[in-house]
């Protein structure tokens, strides 16, 4: 299909350009982009896109979320996780292999990108764990799994204990030019926590969770990495000390991204407070001086990308005794209203700076297409209205689980439409409505 989305104000981080004009997307790419498309290439359009008012910008990719297949498809599914993304804006996404079976090896990477290609309007690319079964004592097939589809390898949600294991990991991932995602986080001081470790845990009588857990492991880890030569990518980054080691260590020059979510700029400990299990996550919420830090180390560059971390769970394991909830949040659906609202309307960074956390840097990160608004580039597009004011509804959430700490929040900000190859996956229903109506119910050709 040839689409042409004409008026938008396109914002380009990779090139860093905001200007207002058309795009043309043809055969999965975007053909043109400029500031008046010529009469000659309008010919044979097979629609018009009026994007009048809104932002035109590089998809956005999520490179951290937890679609729960195969294994826990009671919780979400890589077809229904795949909605909710584009409903959120993203055209692509990153799953975590915390499955069941674990996505350790070929045949469980196949299987993912399989069923992406069957069920997902997003793209999907898996990521392997880094060890079997995430048992955290023999590597994954890692050479198979990239072989396979995987663009990344990952601990996640079972972080690397030891020291030689992570090491060769690590080495295993120099070796084939993967980036290891890493959840840091020294167990042995997390055992049993269930929440941010300070006065607001005593208050509420719950076993804590030290910010050191963290910030052992991100030193560790840098560390390693320097000593390797892999590209490590601190996941979920929520301590004031480790953004300061990362700061630091590249300021030394060690291969090292980050990136943090939005419960961890618009969230603290204190939103636990009622055992809030819908708050509790992992790392869990950490206190006003961590929050600060998070939204300083986004302003000055040193956290590299937005993630959601999305973690759908079913009601029964939210609706229980704060102990034995389980940890996470959904986040698809709200974190690019939380990122304009809390950070671009906030003046913490500017809307093309908050769209390249989410697009071009994650792309850069994992060596992938996208995060380009450039003639050649693939068309997967993200249309927002930066004014647009809602409130969050878990009920109309596209999500299979509704587990958000944000229902009722207000925000500004909200996908209008989602493009991936040219095509639309996601378009708000009632834009689309009034779209027709003013054009007498025709696309224009």
């Amino acid at each position: 299909m040839r689409l042409r989305i004409e008026g938008g104000q396109m914002i380009d981080p990779a090139s860093s350009t905001s200007r207002a004009g058309d795009l043309l997307l043809d055969d999965g790419v975007i053909a043109w982009i400029g500031e008046r498309l010529p009469e000659a290439e309008a010919r044979g359009v097979d629609r018009v896109f009026d994007a009048s008012g809104l932002v035109v910008a590089p998809g956005l990719m999520d490179m951290h979320v937890h679609l729960r297949e195969p294994g826990h498809e009671y919780k979400e599914t890589i077809e229904t996780g795949g909605r909710a993304a584009a409903a959120g804006g993203f055209t692509a996404v990153v799953p975590m292999p915390n499955t069941l079976p674990a996505t350790d090896n070929r045949a469980t990477v196949e299987f993912v990108a399989r069923r992406a290609r069957e069920t997902s309007p997003v793209r999907v690319y898996p990521a392997v764990a880094a060890t079997r079964g995430n048992e955290n004592t023999e590597m994954s097939e890692i050479a198979d799994a990239k072989d396979a589809g995987a663009v990344a390898v990952t601990d996640d949600a079972f972080p690397l204990q030891s020291a030689e294991m992570t090491r060769r990991v690590m080495e295993y991932c120099r070796t084939f030019d993967l980036p290891l995602l890493t959840h840091c986080e020294d167990k042995a001081l997390t055992k049993r926590g269930v929440m941010n470790e300070g006065i607001t845990s005593t208050v509420m009588g719950l076993q804590g969770m030290p910010k050191a857990a963290e910030d052992l492991q991100v030193a560790r880890n840098i560390e390693l990495a320097k000593l390797t030569g892999c590209r490590l990518h601190i996941q979920h980054i929520s301590s004031e000390r480790a953004i300061e080691l990362v700061r630091q260590a590249k300021a030394r020059g060690v291969a090292v991204t980050c990136e943090t979510c939005p419960q961890y700029f618009c969230l603290t400990d204190e939103d636990v407070r009622g055992y809030n299990t819908l708050a509790k996550c992992n790392p869990p919420l950490r206190t006003k001086a961590d929050q600060d830090a998070v939204k300083a180390g986004l302003a000055d560059g040193t956290i590299d990308a937005i993630a959601t971390d999305h973690a759908p769970h079913a009601v029964n394991e939210k609706e229980c005794e704060f102990q034995t909830a389980a940890f996470g949040m959904t986040g698809l659906e709200t974190a690019l209203g939380l990122v304009l609202t809390h950070l671009v309307d906030a003046g913490i960074l500017s809307l093309g700076e908050a769209i390249g956390k989410m697009s071009t840097a994650p792309a850069r990160i994992l060596n992938l297409p996208g995060g380009r608004l450039e003639a050649g580039a693939p068309a997967d597009i993200t249309i927002f209205d930066p004014a647009a004011e809602w409130v969050v509804d878990p009920a109309k959430m596209r999500s299979r689980s509704r587990n958000t700490a944000f229902a009722g929040w207000e925000l500004t900000g909200r996908a209008v439409a989602t493009l991936v190859r040219g095509e639309i996956v996601y378009e708000d229903s009632a834009r689309h409505s009034a779209q027709e109506s003013a054009h007498g119910g025709k696309d224009r050709k």
